[in-house]
């Protein structure tokens, strides 16, 4: 939040302080790093009926684009369900005068999500493997069933990446912020997809990323490393683009 206008931080500040209208008392939202996590926390909730009770949202997380074959969003995002479609309609929804506080506040703590899902780049990008889900894999002296190609971009190297310095978080020049933000969410996805064909799979299948996907990986703790810098331009990106979307949509 340091790199937003000083209302937008109220704003953000004030429709947090309703997340109670959200009904997941599971699942807080209270604060813009609890907000940050909500939308996966209440995948695990269940209706009276013991099904999935936000289930129509598992779609939202992701898009399915081939990174072997032309770059398009035109089948994975149809009907909007796609990480995409879903930011663009969550800051529409923060723009409505006519939405209601509780579609205000779900909009925001989705979008939250939403921006960082897209630029873990095997949400934006993978090769019918359910973003690397189905690829096992062994993360330095850590091998399957702990991880897969996913979960470790999703877990350890996004932590390792927040975690090395210098510091992600911190107030970025204008010009800086300018650079970065610049683009669409279209752009975003595309960069994103890119990422995933040339740094997360030509990397796992050793300089052909388009390669028969093996059914596991070994990314030692040399290849590792090597990935740290790229991860870390996803982090900086996504926080920086947030900003953007959330001046936008309480400018």
């Amino acid at each position: 939040m340091a790199n937003v206008r000083t209302a937008t931080r109220r704003a953000v500040k004030r429709l947090l302080a309703n997340s109670a209208a959200l009904g997941t008392p599971e699942c807080p939202a209270s604060t813009i790093e609890s907000a940050s996590t909500w939308a996966d926390c209440i995948k695990k909730l269940k209706d009276a009926d013991g099904k999935p009770r936000f289930g129509y949202a598992f779609g939202w997380h992701f898009q399915d684009v081939n990174i072997c074959q032309p770059f398009s969003l035109i089948e994975p995002c149809k009907d909007g369900t796609c990480v995409s479609a879903q930011i663009t309609r969550d800051v529409a929804t923060l723009r409505n005068r006519h939405a209601s506080r509780k579609d205000k506040v779900q909009a925001l703590v989705f979008l939250i999500h939403f921006v960082g899902d897209l630029h873990q780049p095997l949400h934006a990008g993978e090769k019918n493997d359910k973003g690397g889900n189905d690829i096992a894999a062994t993360y330095g002296r850590y091998s399957p069933p702990h991880f897969n190609l996913h979960s470790i971009w999703d877990g350890p190297l996004a932590e390792r990446a927040i975690t090395t310095g210098p510091a992600l978080v911190r107030r970025y020049s204008p010009a800086t912020r300018a650079r970065v933000a610049a683009g669409t969410v279209t752009d975003w996805s595309r960069e994103s997809w890119q990422v995933a064909h040339d740094v997360v799979y030509a990397t796992a299948l050793k300089g052909d990323p388009c390669a028969p996907n093996p059914a596991s990986v070994t990314l030692d703790d040399a290849t590792i490393a090597s990935l740290v810098p790229a991860a870390r331009r996803q982090v900086e990106r996504g926080g920086l683009r947030l900003a953007k979307l959330l001046d936008r949509a309480f400018s």
